[in-house]
């Protein structure tokens, strides 16, 4: 062999080395990544409600007045409305960021209903829950209808 070649091999077996190396670091850092996502998957509320009939209780106000009652502590609350109560400051502030699909739908039913057809009950709850309209006005933006 002369040297040319024997050059041109030494170069090509570092290449491929190099090669091997980074797709081998490359699939280390993918398994990792992986192993990182599925320890700590988004934590999500509770989906023990999300097969309620929303539009049942949005339609009947003998339904609807309790759980505004009871998240105006006005009232007693309903397993769900406890649930609700618990975390609404949280997923009104962050955009139902831990809601399921079917919550982050809901919640959007809910508030434009109560925006536009039971507007004095939307007034007390935002009092309450964001007294200082840090959020609501984004709500009432995106959900009034006009």
């Amino acid at each position: 062999m002369d040297t040319e070649a024997i050059i041109i091999h030494y170069f090509t077996t570092i290449a491929e080395t190099s090669i091997i190396r980074m797709r081998s670091l490359i699939v280390i850092c993918l398994l990792a990544l992986v192993g990182i996502t599925l320890s700590n998957p988004i934590e999500t509320y509770t989906d023990r409600f999300d097969n309620i009939d929303l539009d049942e209780i949005l339609d009947n106000k003998r339904l609807l007045i309790p759980y505004i009652k009871c998240m105006l502590d006005q009232g007693k609350c309903s397993p769900d409305g406890k649930e609700i109560k618990k975390n609404v400051v949280e997923a009104l502030e962050h955009d139902c960021h831990k809601c399921t699909p079917t919550q982050k739908k809901g919640t959007k039913k809910i508030i434009r209903h109560l925006i536009n057809k039971e507007n004095n009950y939307w007034i007390e709850l935002s009092h309450k829950y964001d007294p200082d309209r840090h959020f609501v006005g984004r709500y009432e933006n995106e959900l009034t209808e006009h």
